[in-house]
């Protein structure tokens, strides 16, 4: 009986999170038909069917966050669905962890409702007399926590003991220690006085990877003002000439533009750090960090040293709107030689930012301020912006950032030059 199994929908993927199923036990499956909605770390994608048949075990219910491998679902000729889903000789799957997000499980599932997500019905549900039901899942918490099992109130069917119910007595017995027993150090917030938030998985994933990059790659920092009086004049006349296509370029797509020239010019950064060798990418695949409510996305803009400013805008807007609304695929957001986050739309003058492993570079933009500068002796006001590069020093040197960012200031200082 073909398994369906959770793929890896990403290059950085682990582990998968079923948000929905679009088929239900019983229902018959075409090669290629959506089954599934899946969440990876970086986008929901579609999980298709890659045989015939009919869908006869659901393994995984919706909300279950599921490794990658694990089966998830059955596919058969029919005979073996059943209402509840569930096959007669069909051995448990491993368990998968609930995400709390998600707390109704889909109908003719395999796995226990919300109360119990994140356990699947063994076969072995039995023990021996005088001793309470209790899931292997559960046991093997309980072991690890001390949790004594004949003090647990079981909420699963029939009173089993599940796993939730035996954390929640963890947390019971916590509560009831003494305070002189707490460590002598450390913040313990009173109960009730804190929100739990689940991280999504895109916050979970960034987390790992971002603080590798801080632990593994030595960052070095540089700022620079630049004046960009001349730039702002300049996309006025760009948007004056695209009036007509209803077409309009922003700072930020000249800048993206002027990266991408200048990194051209000086490939030194535009490499990752490879063990004994560096990488130097013939490629220059701008990332472009965009908030979203699930997290930062990185949406990629491949060879955007070939593409024109308007060409950059448009699809800088388009994979920006898709990313807040989840609909980039995976190979839009993989493959990048070097990251551009701008703040300054949020009035962020000047910040830093953690590299985007495996890349070696990224550039932190802030807003363009007024300020009084002298020109011929003459007070002036011109608008400066502030850019700070963190570069990894492992394969950048603090003289070739600095000339990175000497280039860079040049072009968008005298911008005809980022078009020509």
């Amino acid at each position: 009986m073909p398994e369906i199994t959770m793929p890896r929908l990403s290059d950085t993927m682990e582990e998968g999170v079923i948000v929905s199923w679009l088929k239900q036990v019983g229902d018959p499956v075409e090669r290629g038909e959506v089954l599934a909605e899946i969440e990876t770390d970086k986008a929901l994608m579609e999980l298709e069917a890659y045989d015939d048949g009919v869908l006869e075990q659901i393994l995984a219910a919706a909300g279950a966050r599921v490794p990658i491998g694990t089966p998830i679902g059955l596919i058969g000729d029919g005979s073996g669905a059943t209402a509840g889903g569930s096959g007669p000789e069909s051995a448990p799957p491993a368990p998968a962890e609930q995400d709390p997000r998600h707390d109704v499980a889909e109908p003719g599932t395999r796995t226990v409702p919300a109360a119990t997500a994140g356990e699947t019905v063994a076969a072995d549900t039995r023990g021996p007399a005088g001793r309470k039901k209790s899931s292997p899942l559960a046991r093997k918490i309980a072991d690890e926590l001390g949790v004594d099992l004949s003090a647990v109130v079981g909420t699963g069917p029939g009173g089993r003991i599940v796993r939730q119910d035996v954390e929640s007595a963890h947390r019971a017995a916590e509560l009831d220690t003494p305070l002189a027993a707490a460590p002598p150090t450390g913040f313990s917030p009173a109960q009730g006085d804190y929100e739990e938030i689940p991280l999504t998985g895109i916050q979970r994933v960034s987390a790992t990877r971002l603080t590798e990059s801080k632990q593994q790659a030595p960052h070095i920092y540089l700022t620079t003002a630049i004046d960009v009086t001349e730039l702002f004049g300049f996309r006025t006349q760009v948007n004056a000439t695209l009036a007509q296509t209803g077409a309009k370029v922003s700072v930020n797509d000249l800048l993206i533009k002027a990266v991408a020239v200048t990194l051209r010019g000086n490939p030194s950064v535009n490499v990752s750090f490879a063990g004994e060798k560096l990488l130097r990418h013939r490629g220059i695949h701008l990332g472009m960090a965009v908030a979203t409510p699930a997290g930062l996305l990185v949406p990629v803009l491949r060879d955007a040293d070939r593409k024109s400013v308007s060409e950059i805008a448009a699809e800088s807007r388009d994979k920006a709107e898709r990313a807040r609304e989840r609909k980039l695929r995976a190979e839009e957001m993989s493959g990048g030689t070097f990251t551009i986050s701008n703040l300054g739309m949020f009035g962020i003058e000047h910040f830093t930012a953690v590299i985007n492993p495996p890349e070696a570079a990224i550039l932190a933009v802030g807003a363009a301020t007024d300020e009084l500068r002298l020109d011929d002796g003459h007070v002036v006001t011109r608008k400066i912006l502030r850019v700070t590069l963190s570069a990894d020093h492992r394969v950048i040197d603090g003289a070739v950032a600095a000339q990175f960012l000497q280039q860079l200031k040049e072009l968008l200082e005298h911008p005809l030059r980022i078009v020509t």
